[in-house]
């Protein structure tokens, strides 16, 4: 991709999946997670993105996930190129126009591919191909949507219809006649047979300026906010955190109801690659690896006399076996267990829901717990006190803080720690501890090269996380 001007990738990346629990949770989601492969889903779009003909990509998400975007991009090698920070979700259509104003007062001829950041395209060099040769459509100004010629009756996926006599396959965008809802069965096979439809994958290409005029005609009232929640944008260290007040008044819709559909100059790409939007378990079966019974077993796991199920161990200290399983989906976290038929697997959302009207921590809450440091998960807890392993990565450092209702006390079992409590600064190393009463000041800093983990101790009437003030903290928090 020489030939023609750099396209910017814009990876939107805030949702939450809950269709993937307990593997996907809201602190902690899909786009983050290694589902197939060792890299996560967001490497693997950004690494889909990267090289000749594209720009460093900018980055749409929610503000927990700007660390561990950034952590996540650096380690495949990737060079972020600017991340806008959501206050609050607000779904795709503020998304995709905070990020193409941002471009135009750049380059009002930026051409921007919008992507989002937990699909599984297997084919890099067809998905490259398949944007270049779009390319030319939205240079005239036209918008550009992909569609994925559909293989099965799938009814978890929107379609797109093609206009009378436009092929299902071409190497050039095509006209399009309308969006379709997800069907039923009975309708996503007659569309199958039809041969005029194609998956919305949820891609687009454009210029900045077509994608702005557009707004401008089919969302004005919109348009007027997010300008003003980007023009109110201010610098987080290394990210752009965009105005709270405006941006939630924006309105909550996704770019397909607020501009696609309304549209005059959008045209449809057949995109030549395998596809999935990953929407739940039974697209991760379909897209692993399998043995020749039709098992994926992913992690600690065996199965003995199963036939096409999903076994996953998301923990290294479960392992997981099946016996006479058929069709099923056995996947294990460390503080969760899913059993499903393979039939039920789009029901996993309602899990979540059911689990929230409980006040079931493991709804949305995963066991390990990230921050910009490192990371932190609960070992044991009862009450009055709570055990958890913690991570420090080199070069980082907790915050500065107090709590008003626990003391700790912490075990160093790797790596050398330097200790702030109070005014005193000291260097722990492996096999030593130290106490913090209640109330006093501390601080645990990684100056080395290598890793620090260390076992803490809590013990109070209070162990909530929100018992922490905060004198001083590199990462920029409140």
């Amino acid at each position: 991709m020489t030939s023609h001007p750099s396209v910017v990738p814009v990876i939107l990346c805030g949702g939450a999946g809950t269709r993937l629990w307990p593997v996907s949770r809201k602190t902690l989601p899909k786009q983050f997670k290694p589902l197939l492969g060792d890299a996560s889903l967001l490497q693997d779009a950004a690494l889909r993105v990267r090289g000749d003909g594209f720009e460093s990509p900018l980055i749409v998400t929610a503000e927990p996930f700007r660390f561990i975007v950034a952590e996540q991009l650096e380690a495949v090698g990737i060079t972020l190129g600017d991340l806008l920070v959501e206050p609050e979700p607000r779904n795709t259509a503020p998304a995709v126009l905070a990020a193409a104003l941002w471009c135009a007062s750049r380059d009002p001829d930026a051409l921007m591919l919008v992507m989002p950041s937990d699909h599984q395209i297997p084919d890099g060099d067809a998905f490259r191909d398949t944007v270049a040769a779009a390319i030319p459509a939205a240079q005239s100004g036209k918008i550009v949507t992909f569609g994925v010629p559909p293989t099965t009756p799938e009814t978890g996926y929107g379609y797109l219809e093609l206009a009378e006599g436009a092929p299902m396959s071409s190497g050039e965008p095509m006209p399009l006649r309308g969006f379709v809802e997800k069907p039923d069965l009975a309708g996503a096979q007659q569309m199958l047979d039809g041969g005029h439809h194609l998956w919305n994958a949820g891609i687009f290409l454009f210029s900045a300026e077509a994608i702005l005029q557009a707004y401008a005609e089919h969302a004005p009232d919109m348009l007027a906010t997010v300008t003003r929640a980007v023009d109110g944008a201010r610098a987080d260290l290394s990210f752009t955190r965009l105005e709270a007040n405006a941006w939630r008044t924006a309105e909550n819709i996704s770019v397909d109801y607020a501009i696609m559909e309304k549209a005059q100059n959008l045209v449809v790409m057949p995109l030549a690659a395998r596809w999935s939007d990953l929407g739940g378990w039974a697209s991760v079966w379909q897209e692993s690896e399998r043995d020749a019974s039709g098992n994926a077993l992913v992690g600690q796991s065996t199965a003995l006399s199963c036939q096409g199920s999903l076994l996953r161990s998301d923990s290294n200290g479960i392992h997981l076996v099946g016996i006479g399983l058929k069709d099923m989906i056995v996947v294990t976290t460390a503080d969760a267990v899913l059993v499903a038929p393979m039939s039920e697997s789009s029901r996993v959302g309602e899990v979540v829901a059911a689990l929230k009207a409980k006040a079931v921590s493991q709804a949305e809450a995963s066991s390990r717990d990230l921050r910009p440091w490192g990371w932190y998960e609960s070992i044991a807890s009862g009450d009055g006190f709570q055990v958890k392993r913690i991570f420090v990565k080199p070069g980082a450092l907790i915050s500065l803080q107090s709590h008003n209702h626990r003391a700790e006390h912490w075990i160093v079992v790797a790596g050398t720690a330097h200790v702030t409590i109070g005014e005193e600064v000291r260097m722990v190393t492996a096999n030593q501890s130290v106490y913090v009463p209640v109330g006093e000041r501390h601080r645990v800093e990684n100056r080395g090269k290598l890793p620090v983990t260390l076992i803490e101790v809590q013990t109070g009437a209070y162990l909530g996380e929100d018992d922490i003030i905060r004198y001083d903290d590199a990462y920029g928090r409140a």
